[in-house]
């Protein structure tokens, strides 16, 4: 037939050049994003106790930081191709870094006795001690174990071996060594084995890139031999690189036992486990639709299969198509019914091009209208029956639909219920082949639709497009639309393995964290389908399945090394040729030389073999003495998207093959996306290496690095485009222990984790604080001299001194306690929260002036060591280079062991006894007096200088305990004298007060330290800056910010009425003495 010329009464169908997606597709219902909860509404009112100037000011931070997310939404909804490049981070300054410049110790360790730098560069710091560490075999367990130590065995889960780690790796490694790092410092035997995958579509994929950019060469061009052997020379240019990005963020993986998925013994166990799933009766062979990528031409996994939802016209950029392809629209033809001259069967696809796969078209069994009747063909002619099935739906669409079971699983289906023929018309690379219909044979399946709707509209048989919503399945590996084609491939049957991994759980033999992911794993186990596992590369597993060509052709028996027999012939299955061979012969009864057999060429799913990789890493199938000490493993931590592709089928297989859940329980942490909200894209620009956030990197670095990957010319303009926007003055240094912390603290149980450098900079600044606070600490102790005694027996008299070790004492018990129930983020908040509100926020504060005195100095002395020591074993798990650093800085009891990575991890019960509650709520009643204090003097901008008196109106039992926290009230709140106001008195003129907790109040005394005209002016001026904010707040607006707004202008109410108050002459403040005066 010759191709026809677009009629006049079809110019609507010039609109058709979708894609595939079936004629019923629906489109899915997209999720609306919930905006965020305002500031609490704790129920306290301004003026109320807790109401005091710091917990203003804290709410007034957080709305103000909801007030920007909020705005920059909006913007990112807007769109982020007009967005103005985002300014330097703040905090940054390049050139401040630091280089380790110092000859190394014998071994290879840092010179710690060098001086301790003024300030800290993550560079110098993280210098050199991994090299020690790995050198030393800090990470490699012992052979045997003393006195049968428990066990910690987890296996990092296999990237890819040419691709790079992105921000979503590195929390996933961070969590990992968390773990791994917290148990091996509590004496456990811990394993962590390390390794990588071969990756088959995605390696192939790169490789095939780059032959054709740099060389333009294709693979059928050389052949499968020599592209293996390209791919393995590609391996070793690029495989390591993902190794030293775990280096550089500090993995403590054991190298030793690194493992590659195309390593000899482990090629082998894919070998074995196919050979006994096969013989078991789990593997087949069948003809079925498979999701297929015509640009790589090959089968795809579920993973690799992404759904677009398009809610109507959309046009794509489709591989190997010279124009953008319209997808969305529905097209509906007739087929005319033979012997009824004018009836016509009308059918709506989204794919006309398969018409020529059309076997019959199906109706309801209630709709009388055409049952027993057939259709015609439009360009072959031949005669289609019309079959009912119930799956139809009269009511939707045109109430028929077009049976074409040679590219879709539904029609399948319904194709063999009734015994139709099974044609395909589409070839792997996407061309069509249709019988009848010659004038397409060859022609691009994209480029064949509009050339089918305009031979439709030539014959009459055209009736109209529309818009339709639908759901696209794109390959994620090379942007190509998916097709379903009629393969023969190997299918694994998963029915009864998933109904033990689904009881897995529910007995509680596997815990999934968070718990909510149970209720997604049921659903799964109970619809889980076939897994067909063979895939048309050349790089990965080999199927071991051979093919008899020539020769006598019989069954094999059921149950031995043989395989099904079909249309193609006899196959067997094997772990060698040699075995398949003696077993071949066998079951035909023949000598073996006369057989020729034919391996299949397909390999083997890459999922298939990284779901072995918990035990075949260990030495399966050999009972290796691995394999019997560390499997099952106690842990596995990835992401929560690979859930089903990746965790369900190491359980499936596992159980299988070696009888046992492969880990104990699975954390399932959170996708990281960046700060805007986006998930990682090469496309957005915003996939960030770790090294670029460790290291630091200008934009040309960053620009470079894109240049040198493999990517589409036009996705590689887009990214640049990204990288030019977001990181317009590069990405700051901030070293590993920064961007460890910063991944730590985020939820990694919730939805997604929003991350930006700002967020590491952050964790940077912390880690500056601990470097001052352990730096001031060395300081203290130069001169010293004798050896202090064990952390655990420091027990000093003085309040304050105890309070620090209990709060310390307390951190611990809480990291230990999250650690247990695999909530890092909360353990990370403990650590955190000890060194910066009590170690360095209050007790180094005090700790100044106490070592002024000699009384006091031994003691306080003692206790800075103590809380050192212990603070930095307590912090090594989350930032190991800068606790390493300081941690060899300090003095400590012989004998120590030589890394803080083997020192103890502080046991809670050992220090239970520094434990005191009451104690703890007494200081912290102390500290919200002192941050009344600042209040005021912030309200009165009064400077460090100043020392003010200050007045406490006190219930009469608070009075017992602050009289011995008087010096250290005095020294954090920067007050002059400090007394006591008899309950019900008043402090006279001259005194502005502010409420604290517990019915307290505080005064300050301002007269003669306050320029009343000037102050006056300035809480004037806030206070109309206030009242017109709160006159613009919305009536929607949370309770809690016009309450903080309210709650401002009371304060400042309160300090223009002590202005307004004349003060007496100057002379000693009323009430009596809180404590003898501070030391100086």
């Amino acid at each position: 037939m010759a191709a026809p010329s677009l009629s006049r009464g079809a110019l609507s169908a010039r609109r058709v050049l979708g894609g595939p997606g079936q004629g019923r597709a629906q489109a899915r219902g997209c999720s609306t994003e919930t905006p965020p909860a305002g500031p609490p509404h704790t129920g306290e009112t301004p003026g109320s106790p807790a109401w005091d100037p710091p917990e203003r000011a804290r709410l007034r931070g957080r709305e103000q930081r909801l007030r920007r997310q909020r705005l920059r939404r909006e913007r990112d909804e807007e769109g982020a191709a007009g967005q103005e490049p985002r300014p330097l981070p703040k905090g940054w300054r390049p050139g401040e870094e630091l280089e380790y410049r110092h000859p190394l110790e014998p071994g290879g360790k840092k010179a710690t006795p060098s001086p301790l730098p003024p300030r800290y560069s993550p560079r110098y710091v993280e210098a050199a001690w991994y090299q020690w560490w790995e050198r030393g075999g800090v990470f490699t367990p012992p052979e045997q174990s003393p006195g049968g130590a428990p066990v910690l065995s987890l296996v990092l889960p296999p990237p890819n071996v040419t691709g790079t780690l992105h921000l979503g790796h590195a929390l996933s490694v961070t969590l990992q060594d968390v773990l791994a790092r917290w148990r091996r410092m509590q004496g456990w035997d811990v394993l962590w084995v390390p390794g990588t995958d071969h990756a088959g579509i995605a390696t192939q994929a790169v490789v095939e890139r780059w032959l054709w950019q740099h060389r333009g060469l294709r693979p059928q061009q050389l052949g499968r031999a020599e592209f293996l052997q390209e791919i393995w020379r590609w391996k070793e240019r690029h495989g390591d690189e993902i190794l030293q990005q775990l280096r550089a963020l500090g993995a403590s993986l054991d190298w030793s036992r690194c493992t590659f998925t195309m390593d000899p013994g482990y090629s082998r166990a894919v070998t074995e486990a196919f050979v006994r799933l096969f013989r078991a009766g789990l593997i087949r062979r069948d003809q079925r639709c498979v999701t297929w990528s015509c640009a790589l031409r090959s089968a795809l996994a579920d993973i690799e299969v992404e759904p677009r939802v398009l809610t109507g016209p959309t046009t794509l950029n489709v591989p190997n198509c010279p124009h953008p392809v319209t997808f969305g629209l529905l097209v509906t033809f007739a087929y005319p019914v033979e012997g009824d001259d004018g009836l016509e069967l009308p059918v709506a696809t989204t794919r006309p091009e398969t018409i020529f796969g059309d076997v019959a078209v199906a109706v309801h069994p209630r709709d009388p209208r055409y049952l027993g009747r057939q259709v015609r063909h439009p360009f072959s002619g031949a005669l289609l029956p019309v079959v009912s099935d119930p799956s139809v739906e009269p009511q939707r669409g045109t109430g028929a639909v077009k049976v074409t079971p040679g590219h879709s699983p539904q029609d399948l289906a319904l194709a063999r219920a009734h015994r139709l023929p099974l044609p395909c018309v589409i070839r792997d690379d996407g061309t069509l082949c249709p019988p009848g219909g010659g004038w397409l044979q060859g022609v691009p399946r994209f480029e064949a639709r509009s050339r089918v709707v305009a031979a439709l509209a030539q014959l009459g048989l055209f009736r109209g497009v529309q818009d339709h919503a639908m759901t696209l399945p794109l390959c994620s590996r090379s942007g190509d639309v998916v097709e379903f084609l009629l393969k023969r491939q190997w299918f694994l049957s998963c029915g009864d393995l998933a109904q033990r991994a689904l009881q897995a759980v529910t007995s509680g033999r596997l815990r999934l964290v968070p718990k909510f992911h149970e209720k997604n794993w049921k659903t799964w186990m109970e619809n889980v389908g076939d897994w067909c596992l063979s895939r048309q590369l050349c790089w990965g597993h080999q199927v071991p399945a051979f093919q008899v060509r020539g020769g006598p052709a019989a069954p094999s028996p059921r149950g031995g090394p043989g395989g099904p027999e079909g249309p193609e012939g006899p196959w067997f299955v094997g772990s060698s040729e040699a075995e398949v061979r003696g077993a071949a012969a066998t079951a035909l009864g023949c000598p073996q030389e006369e057989l020729h057999l034919e391996q299949d060429p397909d390999v083997l799913d890459t999922w298939f073999s990284s779901a072995l990789f918990p035990f075949a890493a260990l030495g399966w199938p050999e009972q290796s003495p691995d394999l019997r000490r560390f499997y099952p493993t106690s842990v596995l931590v990835t992401g929560g998207d690979l859930l089903f592709f990746w965790v369900a089928r190491m359980v499936l297989l596992g159980q299988e093959l070696t009888g046992q859940v492969p880990f104990q329980q699975v954390l399932l942490h959170s996708l990281v996306w960046d700060s805007q909200g986006r998930k990682m894209s090469k496309s957005l620009g915003n996939v960030i290496d770790p090294r670029d956030v460790i290291g630091g990197a200008t934009l040309q670095e960053l620009q470079e690095k894109l240049q040198s990957r493999t990517l589409d010319p036009r996705e590689l303009q887009t990214a640049q485009e990204g990288q030019r926007r977001q990181f317009p003055q590069g990405i700051p240094e901030c070293g590993a222990d920064a961007l460890r912390l910063a991944l730590s603290t985020h939820n990694a149980h919730g939805p997604e984790i929003r991350l930006g450098v700002a967020s590491v900079l952050t964790q940077r600044r912390f880690c500056n604080k601990v470097w001052n606070g352990v730096g001031f600490v060395l300081r203290a102790l130069e001169g010293e001299k004798g050896t202090p005694k064990p952390p655990e027996e420091v027990f000093p008299s003085s309040p304050l001194e105890r309070w620090l070790l209990s709060r310390l004492a307390g951190a611990v018990a809480e990291s230990c306690r999250r650690l247990e129930s695999l909530q890092l983020q909360g353990a990370a908040a403990a650590v955190q929260s000890f060194w910066l509100r009590s170690f360095c926020d209050v007790y180094l504060e005090v700790a100044k002036v106490s070592l002024q005195s000699p009384e006091l100095r031994p003691a306080v002395l003692a206790t800075l060591v103590a809380a050192a020591e212990l603070g930095l074993r307590l912090l090594a798990p989350f930032a190991p280079f800068v606790a390493e650093e300081l941690w060899q800085r300090l003095p400590r009891p012989h004998p120590a062991p030589p890394s803080i990575c083997r020192a103890p991890f502080p046991d809670p019960q050992k220090l239970a006894g520094w434990r005191s509650a009451e104690l703890e709520a007494q200081v912290a009643a102390m500290l919200e007096l002192v941050r009344a204090v600042r209040g005021l003097r912030e309200t009165f901008r009064l400077g460090g200088a100043a020392r003010p008196p200050v007045l406490l109106q006190l219930p009469d039992p608070a009075r017992d305990w602050l009289e011995p926290l008087g010096a250290a009230f005095q020294t954090l709140s920067g007050a002059g004298p400090v007394r006591l106001l008899p309950p019900g008195a008043g402090p006279g003129p001259g005194w502005a007060g502010a409420p604290a907790p517990s019915g307290t109040f505080v005064y300050l005394r301002i007269q003669g330290l306050v320029e009343p005209g000037a102050a006056r002016a300035q809480l004037g001026a806030r206070r109309i800056s206030l009242e017109r904010r709160l006159r613009s707040l919305p009536g929607t607006a949370p309770h809690a910010q016009a309450a903080l707004v309210r709650a401002e202008l009371a304060r400042l109410e309160q300090a223009l009425q002590a202005l307004e108050t004349p003060g007496d002459p100057p002379g000693d403040p009323p009430g009596d003495p809180l404590s003898p005066p501070r030391t100086p």
